[in-house]
């Protein structure tokens, strides 16, 4: 049987897919990556110490993904059962959009609730990205899945790029925009990113489809009894998914340091006493480096194939690590912006499409809620890794050196993946 439904989707389909990374990639990007910390660390928690706020910033990276990593397989596994991606796809969009417009309302001073806050926003996207990617499967066919996934991830980066630059302009220049302040922009911009997240989350909910259940649909026990016997079934087999829980783990590895490097980067240039406009600048320059650069990653793993497309972005990851540890000048900082952005796409699109490759289709959502779970629970340990090295040696140096251990144990693991046989093992 091939990867993607019986009979392909429509391009409107696909594109209706691939808007959701449009809509929520704004908020990896301005408040994750961007303002957040960048607010967290002058405004909210401005009687911090330094080392004392990239801690809380790290910790509540992780409590948040924890969360997913606890949620992620058994609501993977009922969404499966009972055909609820899209519901459970719509719950998480909506709790991180009400999220996102409440950090408006945090006051100066208040970290505490702006972590709080951060958290349940956090825990919106990232269960959302659990179902959005559950679907995958079911609007590309295997030809397709490296390109599709590619277009999602090229989408969100032009997408997210696109409100970024109306919200570094309102940061730097808030007159025009009849603002009191830059303070005031950048609490806008959070009610920005939560429209923008809503508007363009509408089309993957009225065009695109899910199978049908073959389970007559029950009570909220019955869902839990099913799911969690599904959940039993799945770790039963795991030696007939030997292939897919070896890429899990490398994965899990390698995108700990990706996502370590977006959560913190902001926060280590800031540490190391660079201006914050030029982080900003810098991490607005990645996003549109990374929109043509996943897009060709998407059609490099189509004719080459994920894996290799994979190991390159690793080594290129490798490098951008050892440079980030010396890192002396602000000109530094935007080189290292662009390679970011040259594999970041490319890494993230073709592990999904790669996986997507290996797995039972009808699992798909049960599957990617591993897949996000060992993702998230990477970005559990990742930040408090940062974070302790951080505040124990006193060296936010040393705390960015020690992510390169997760790119080469992530990359070793990956040689051992053989991506035809579990294609083989599954379609059986």
């Amino acid at each position: 049987m091939k990867k993607g439904v019986s009979k392909p989707s429509s391009k409107k389909q696909i594109f209706c897919w691939a808007l959701y990374d449009w809509a929520n990639s704004s908020y990896v990007l301005i408040v994750v990556a961007g303002f957040f910390p960048l607010f967290f660390k002058q405004y909210w928690a401005s009687d911090l110490s330094a080392e004392q706020s990239t801690f809380q910033l790290g910790l509540a990276n992780s409590a948040a993904s924890l969360c997913i990593v606890l949620l992620a397989p058994l609501l993977g596994s009922i969404a499966d059962a009972f055909s609820l991606r899209k519901r459970f796809l719509f719950f998480f969009t909506c709790l991180g959009i009400l999220m996102c417009g409440c950090l408006t309302l945090v006051s100066e001073g208040n970290w505490q609730w702006a972590i709080g806050v951060y958290i349940f926003a956090s825990i919106g996207f990232s269960g959302g990205v659990v179902f959005s990617d559950s679907l995958l499967v079911y609007v590309a066919t295997e030809d397709k899945l490296d390109v599709v996934s590619a277009l999602g991830y090229g989408l969100g980066y032009l997408g997210g790029g696109l409100l970024f630059v109306l919200c570094v302009w309102m940061m730097q220049s808030p007159h025009t925009f009849l603002l009191e302040s830059s303070t005031a922009a950048i609490k806008l911009s959070f009610s920005l990113v939560a429209i923008w997240w809503a508007v363009f989350s509408i089309p993957i909910f009225l065009y695109v489809n899910e199978p049908e259940s073959h389970h007559q649909k029950k009570d909220g026990k019955r869902y839990f009894f099913v799911g969690y016997k599904q959940l039993r079934k799945t770790f039963s087999e795991i030696r007939r998914y030997k292939v897919v829980w070896i890429f899990l783990l490398s994965y899990w590895l390698y995108i700990d340091g990706v996502d370590t490097i977006v959560r913190m980067a902001i926060d280590y240039g800031l540490a190391l006493n660079l201006d914050a406009g030029n982080l900003i600048m810098a991490l607005l320059l990645t996003q549109f480096v990374s929109f043509p650069a996943a897009i060709g990653f998407g059609y490099f793993g189509k004719r080459f194939g994920p894996k290799l497309g994979i190991q390159i972005a690793l080594l290129v990851y490798i490098f951008v690590v050892l440079w980030a540890y010396q890192i002396q000048h602000t000109w530094e900082f935007y080189m290292l912006a662009v390679m970011i952005g040259l594999v970041q796409g490319g890494i993230q699109s073709l592990s999904r499409s790669l996986y997507a490759r290996i797995i039972p289709v009808s699992q798909s959502a049960e599957f990617f809620g591993f897949y996000n779970m060992l993702g998230k629970f990477a970005a559990v340990l990742g930040p408090v890794m940062v974070a302790w090295v951080t505040l124990l040696s006193g060296s936010h140096r040393l705390a960015m050196l020690s992510i390169i251990v997760l790119f080469v144990s992530g990359g070793l693991l990956l040689m051992k993946v053989d991506v035809n046989k579990g294609t083989i093992v599954n379609e059986t």
